[in-house]
């Protein structure tokens, strides 16, 4: 399909980067630099990772400097706390492409990440099941 002046570009979900023969315009690479890891910091996103909106988080005046893709996935964030697989599925873009861009966000200060927490640090079972018995008793 193509549009009125005949390019063979199309509206792919609102988008004017999307050709019809080609697929999208944007390459990964060309949206993260090249990059495939986050920042130096050497933070790491978990798909289940909550990333939020920091409370500190610059103003509209930097925010205005970021990329698109930066400031789509702040305002995914911006709606409510969401998973690294929700922003990526949300926004349709990779999931190595969203946790590069988040650490660029996240190094910047415009989100935070609540990483989940790991199986061994959970409590016991057993003594879950005692602390309902005992409420149970109350």
């Amino acid at each position: 399909m193509t549009d009125d002046r005949g390019t063979g570009y199309t509206d792919h979900e609102g988008s004017h980067w999307y050709d019809a023969d080609a697929g999208p315009l944007v390459r990964p690479y060309a949206m993260t630099g090249g990059r495939t890891t986050p920042g130096p910091s050497g933070v790491r996103f978990d798909l289940i990772a909550l990333v939020d909106i920091a409370d500190d988080a610059p103003g509209s005046a930097e925010e205005s400097l970021l990329g698109p893709e930066h400031r789509a996935l702040l305002a995914l964030c911006r709606t409510e706390t969401q998973s690294v697989a929700e922003l990526s599925a949300d926004a349709d873009l990779p999931v190595g492409v969203v946790r590069v861009l988040l650490g660029d966000l996240f190094e910047s200060g415009y989100v935070t990440v609540s990483r989940p927490v790991p199986p061994a640090q959970l409590p016991d079972e057993k003594i879950l099941e005692e602390v309902i018995d005992g409420l149970r008793a109350l």
